[in-house]
């Protein structure tokens, strides 16, 4: 749609979005360099800068930073302030739960994590959270005012509005309205996403699959869930339950995770990660039940990842979770994938570790402040 005259609000965040994404990334820009890059006119470059200065966005630097000085008047130098704001990322899990803080430009700060019981309730879960969070900004010396957006990536099925529709990993998170629940700890946005997903957005930025738009992360578990992206973009389904790879025993695989990591004939028992460390420890050291109980778990991921792999036809799949320590786990991954798939992709572990969900919690968080500042519809002609 092109505008016409009438709108000069529109006309001036339109025109602010233009120069705030010519200026990103910390470099210094006078006015006549802003001018070519926006193809804006002066006067208009000059008075959008006025008003990113009063906001506090943009400052005015010093005419010998970041150049030598010359003879005459030096020109005027500008840049963005990444640090007039925060964005905040959160990991819930059943084990820990992690925050990373940083700038507006994603630069990290500060992390900080905390161990939980998979028992924990949902309030006392979220307790520690806001512990934690609280910790962290005292230490990384952050207001909480001054946070702009926060990620967060949790086990289950989540609603766009943060409520986690369908949560089996940890007690009580069905039907939590984790959205709301959260909100009332911050002034700003709260995005709530799968955590799989999370992870995927999290390798796309800065982990394995950054030269690749077409990828599936793998967050291998007891319940393996997945998350993909497709041309770029986050791949969530109608309802929020793309890469729900963990039922796909429902659909004919009898056998649990308790069966298959069994090396006693018997169920396992508890079922956790420990229990399950242990059964990895002892296939480490030669045991062959356990060698066998951990061949027969890898064989029932590489069936839900070729599956997902047949349905998406991804360049590059990443394993993350507790498959990314396995030893082993490539070399069966990409025989079945060679197996079963017409074009077998690319299959690599995840590098981001522990950090992968919170980190790409704090992607989710810096994609909304861009959509905010910086988004500007190529169908939009700027007034100039």
């Amino acid at each position: 749609m092109g505008l016409t005259g009438g709108d000069p609000s529109l006309l001036r965040r339109i025109n602010s979005a233009v120069v705030l994404h010519a200026m990103r990334g910390g470099t210094l820009a006078t006015l006549t360099e802003i001018t070519r890059v926006t193809g804006l006119s002066r006067p208009t470059v000059e008075g959008v800068i006025e008003g990113l200065i009063e906001a506090g966005l943009v400052v005015e630097t010093a005419a010998e930073e970041g150049t030598a000085r010359r003879q005459g008047r030096p020109a005027r130098r500008f840049r963005f302030r990444a640090e007039a704001g925060h964005l905040l990322g959160l990991e819930i899990g059943a084990h820990r739960v992690a925050a990373m803080v940083s700038d507006l430009d994603g630069r990290v700060l500060s992390t900080a994590s905390k161990e939980v019981e998979p028992s924990d309730c949902a309030d006392d879960r979220l307790e520690r959270l806001r512990g934690t969070v609280a910790e962290l900004l005292r230490r990384a010396g952050v207001a909480r005012g001054s946070l702009r957006a926060v990620g967060v990536g949790s086990p289950g099925i989540v609603e766009a509005d943060g409520t986690v529709r369908l949560g089996t990993a940890l007690p009580g998170w069905t039907g939590l309205q984790l959205g709301e629940r959260l909100r009332r700890s911050f002034r700003c946005p709260v995005l709530v996403e799968n955590d799989a997903n999370a992870a995927a957005v999290a390798e796309h930025w800065k982990g394995m699959a950054g030269g690749s738009d077409d990828i599936v992360f793998v967050l291998a578990g007891l319940s393996p869930g997945a998350g993909s992206l497709i041309g770029g973009r986050l791949h969530r389904g109608y309802g929020g339950a793309a890469g729900e790879i963990g039922a796909l025993h429902l659909l004919g695989q009898e056998d649990t995770p308790e069966t298959l990591l069994s090396t006693t004939g018997r169920p396992l028992h508890p079922l956790d990660e420990k229990a399950v460390s242990e059964v990895f420890d002892l296939a480490r050291g030669g045991d062959a039940r356990a060698r066998a109980a951990m061949d027969r778990f890898i064989q029932r991921l590489v069936h839900d990842v070729a599956a997902l792999v047949l349905a998406l036809d991804p360049e590059l799949v990443v394993v993350g979770g507790w498959a990314a320590g396995l030893d082993g786990v490539l070399g069966p991954l990409r025989a079945e994938l060679e197996r079963f798939c017409l074009r077998p992709p690319r299959v690599e572990l995840s590098v981001l570790g522990e950090a992968a969900v919170a980190t790409g919690a704090l992607r989710i968080a810096l994609d909304h402040l861009e959509e905010q500042l910086f988004a500007v519809e190529s169908t939009v002609t700027a007034r100039r």
